[in-house]
């Protein structure tokens, strides 16, 4: 049965410590989180890829001399080597009989006074040795854009060429 002890209501019970809730205030916060985001955004659209547009030779002619896209033997061909040299000379390798072989590099100096030196309608043909690095390729087709060169393209060494730049006789 329950008990008949009468309860002592004067008997106090231990007070908890009141503790204030805290509000931390935000705005800062939020502010700092709206300046990241604008930074990010404003440097993502700022660093946009460009691509350069190269309209690679689609075969070979059939006697095997020259490429048939442009329907020119002339021009200039472009060997790319080791260390950034280039060596250039005047039309394709087996249309002209020992060409006279030149050295330059690819400063504003080399590549680009030779290229400014050509006629509108010639054509520029690079080839890149096993030696040259990426840069040179990408060098190459720089001069040929600050030049406003419009008909170049990028070939493969032929192995003639190719023989000439190893054993240093370019």
């Amino acid at each position: 049965m329950a008990s008949t002890q009468p309860l002592d209501i004067s008997a106090k019970r231990p007070r908890r410590a009141f503790r204030a809730i805290v509000i931390p205030d935000m705005t800062p916060m939020v502010g700092v989180g709206f300046l990241l985001v604008s930074f990010f955004l404003l440097t993502a659209t700022l660093e946009k890829p460009t691509v350069m547009q190269v309209t690679m030779p689609v075969k070979e002619r059939p006697d095997g001399v020259g490429y048939s896209c442009f329907g020119l033997l002339g021009g200039l061909t472009v060997i790319l080597g080791e260390n950034s040299k280039v060596y250039y000379y005047s039309g394709v390798y087996g249309a002209v009989q020992n060409p006279e072989i030149h050295v330059t590099d690819l400063s504003s100096a080399g590549l680009r006074q030779v290229l400014l030196t050509l006629s509108g309608k010639e054509v520029v043909y690079i080839k890149a040795s096993d030696d040259a690095k990426y840069q040179d390729m990408v060098d190459a087709l720089d001069e040929m854009n600050i030049t406003n060169r419009k008909k170049y393209a990028m070939v493969d060494i032929s192995a003639e060429e190719y023989d000439l730049v190893k054993k240093g006789r370019l």
